[in-house]
């Protein structure tokens, strides 16, 4: 059906649906157009009816909804629980030092995030090309050869991989640059570590590189998750750049939402279920009782666990794996070892830190003038380690990493365990899924695409297609 709509203001006055004549030009459809009610008749109780799509969530899913049907001029509404938009992608200013919610690398390469986002105006800062790995009470440099030819020949014979180990690198990406996206995403897959070992990989490059280095981007330390993925990210890897904003990760999805109409998003707005009075007609219910109507369709932006909550009672419980969790600790340091913008890999196989970076030594702009801040990250929860003790247990370990002298004067400033930082995408995985859940009801998320920023993005754009597609609503 193809929809007129009359935009007004936010407000609580009450709509109705009108049918009128079909369209002469399309006999098939109905035109449908959205007129102030003159009955008498008063209104449930704190229940409102909107003549805007509805979303769930202001994350980057929600956001690239969002901005979708602002750029067809379809009014919306976000809803949003949280004090800000961002969902997991938000920063927090703690004594001068910008903290991200969490270990969070921006990619540059990504295709969706290239059509949506202005990179001059988030002012990336960029990573080193490679990393140093803690092996065996050393640290050893991996160098990407296209951008740091010299490191990557001075490191061929160091014991993090052999010189075979970094050919099958090259050979690697050769072939990922060869597919297309929708050729990944709809490959035939494997675990990630069977992958490589089907490449020909060595035991030491997997354990001391590929298994930090990919354990910290999928929070996956078994290296389970699809093959798929991996080569989506060496893919977007090899095109650019790790970086982050210099105003912190929460830059991001600011950006979006500073495009958005001032009165389209409702924070601190929690909903809790959504139900059905008639089969074509999804309501959202709020946490204070208010109960929103529309018919034009709800985009269900959040986590996927959160999905499952708000349609428990409009569909059969689903079968989730568990998913992946992280702990990210955050020091202030006047002291600290290099100024290098790299990233720091565990490869001793022992301890609990990951990986971990001088923030400041990539965007100085995180840290007041003379400080440093500090970003270390674990996988997993440690739910049964306090956070005193979870801080002493990694600052010994960094303590045997960069000596007492250097370690000793560092200050925690916060710890974030991030329970659910990303969805289990171990085969099988289905990362074209269609965004439609029942009538009116279509799932965007990082859990219906790829488990990164771009799927996250790519898949708030796929559910708005499918509304559309469905309604075929349009402005006129």
């Amino acid at each position: 059906m193809l929809l007129s709509l009359t935009l007004s203001p936010l407000s609580s006055t009450p709509y109705t649906l009108q049918n009128l004549t079909p369209s002469p030009s399309s006999p098939k459809r109905h035109r449908f157009k959205f007129l102030l009610q003159t009955s008498t008749t008063k209104p449930q109780p704190q229940s409102y009816h909107k003549d805007r799509v509805l979303i769930i969530g202001a994350g980057l899913a929600g956001l690239a909804a969002a901005t979708t049907l602002h750029s067809q001029r379809i009014p919306f509404l976000l809803l949003e629980a949280s004090d800000a938009v961002g969902g997991r992608v938000r920063t927090d200013s703690v004594d001068g030092f910008l903290l991200d919610r969490g270990f969070q690398i921006f990619i540059t390469a990504y295709p969706e995030a290239q059509k949506l986002l202005d990179y001059n105006a988030l002012n990336l800062q960029k990573f080193y090309s490679g990393a140093k790995i803690y092996y065996n009470g050393q640290f050893h440099t991996v160098a990407d050869p296209l951008r740091h030819f010299g490191d990557s020949v001075m490191s061929l014979a160091n014991p993090i991989g052999s010189v075979l180990d970094k050919l099958l690198i090259g050979f690697t990406r050769i072939r990922v640059l060869g597919k297309s996206d929708y050729d990944i995403f709809t490959a035939s897959e494997v675990p990630v570590v069977d992958l490589l070992r089907n490449i020909g990989f060595s035991d030491s490059i997997i354990e001391r590189f590929f298994r930090p280095f990919f354990g910290g981007i999928f929070f996956d330390k078994e290296l389970g998750t699809t093959s798929r993925l991996f080569d989506f990210i060496f893919k977007c890897l090899a095109l650019g750049e790790n970086t982050i904003p210099a105003k912190g990760i929460g830059e991001i999805p600011n950006q979006l939402a500073a495009k958005l109409p001032a009165d389209s998003i409702l924070l601190n707005t929690k909903v809790v279920s959504i139900d059905f009075d008639e089969p074509d007609s999804p309501n959202v219910r709020l946490e204070n009782g208010e109960i929103l109507k529309t018919q034009l369709g709800v985009v269900v932006a959040v986590e996927e666990p959160e999905v499952d909550k708000l349609l428990a009672g409009s569909r059969k419980p689903v079968q989730r794996k568990t998913g992946r969790n992280t702990v990210c600790l955050y020091f202030s340091a006047e002291k600290i070892p290099v100024k290098d913008p790299v990233l720091f890999l565990n490869g001793s196989g022992k301890g609990i830190v990951n990986n971990m970076f001088f923030a400041t030594n990539v965007a100085p702009s995180y840290g007041p003038p003379g400080k440093a801040l500090v970003s270390v990250s674990l996988i997993g929860l440690f739910p049964d380690v306090s956070d005193d003790n979870l801080t002493a247990k990694v600052i010994q370990e960094l303590t045997g990493w960069f000596g007492e002298s250097v370690v000793s004067s560092w200050r925690h400033l916060r710890t974030y365990r991030i329970g659910f930082a990303q969805p289990n995408q171990c085969p099988p995985t289905d990362l074209m899924k269609d965004p439609k859940s029942g009538s009116g009801v279509y799932l965007c998320g990082d859990f219906m695409t790829s488990a990164t920023f771009d799927g996250a993005l790519v898949s708030g754009r796929r559910a708005v297609e499918a509304l559309l597609r469905d309604t075929s609503l349009t402005r006129i």
